[in-house]
């Protein structure tokens, strides 16, 4: 059992969503994003394609899941699933387009990256307005499919570790363990310090930020 899990998984229970479609010939893509909610860096998404019977134990919510065994389970999943695709809405196009078009944009870039079509898409929370492919979605869908719970792992990874690299560039915003997030001390930061070009200025009052 995999380090911060509580009981002992059943594959035929964590893959029940994907087994309906795989009984019929047909892979399923779990499509899931990271950061919607920052004040700072791009919102990603990912979509993963698991194998006929792949489960990745500890797989689940990505956010309630520690630095370590996230880690841990990136790259197992990298590992085991047959095709990974990672999408970007960058903070211009969340400035431009607004953050529900900019995390559309970014899961059309990762469905379109996956090396394999998928029979079937499956995405976490309500249907998707404007993603290219026919799919289902499912509220909870991180915590309840497993192709779901795996894409929102690879996109949080992602993302995290993206903004840690930032941080070298950008030191005293503290994005190394706040990932962007709006927390007192990245507030504070903006203030001192001002605003990055990886700031979105729509987000949290941070257009009235602006040394204008």
């Amino acid at each position: 059992m995999k380090p911060g899990t509580q009981n002992p998984e059943r594959p035929e229970d964590v893959l029940a969503y994907e087994s309906r479609f795989w009984s019929t010939g047909r892979s399923v893509a779990g499509v899931d994003e990271a950061g919607r909610g920052p004040l700072a860096g791009p919102v990603i998404a990912a979509a993963v394609v698991l194998a006929e019977g792949v489960h990745v134990e500890g797989a689940g919510d990505s956010k309630k899941l520690s630095f370590t065994v996230r880690e841990e389970l990136y790259a197992e999943i990298l590992a085991e699933a047959s095709s990974v695709g990672i999408g970007v809405g960058s903070v211009q196009e969340i400035d431009r387009y607004n953050i529900l078009n900019a995390t559309t944009l970014a899961m059309n870039r990762a469905v379109t990256q996956l090396s394999e079509h998928p029979g079937h898409i499956v995405v976490d929370g309500l249907p998707v307005k404007k993603l290219k492919w026919e799919h289902d979605a499912v509220v909870g869908g991180d915590g309840l499919v497993h192709s779901i719970a795996c894409a929102s792992i690879v996109a949080k990874v992602t993302r995290d570790r993206l903004m840690r690299r930032l941080a070298l560039r950008y030191p005293g915003y503290s994005w190394e363990k706040n990932v962007g997030y709006g927390t007192v001390a990245h507030r504070a930061a903006i203030k001192k310090l001002g605003l990055t070009s990886h700031h979105r200025v729509t987000f949290g009052g941070l257009q009235y930020e602006l040394d204008v």
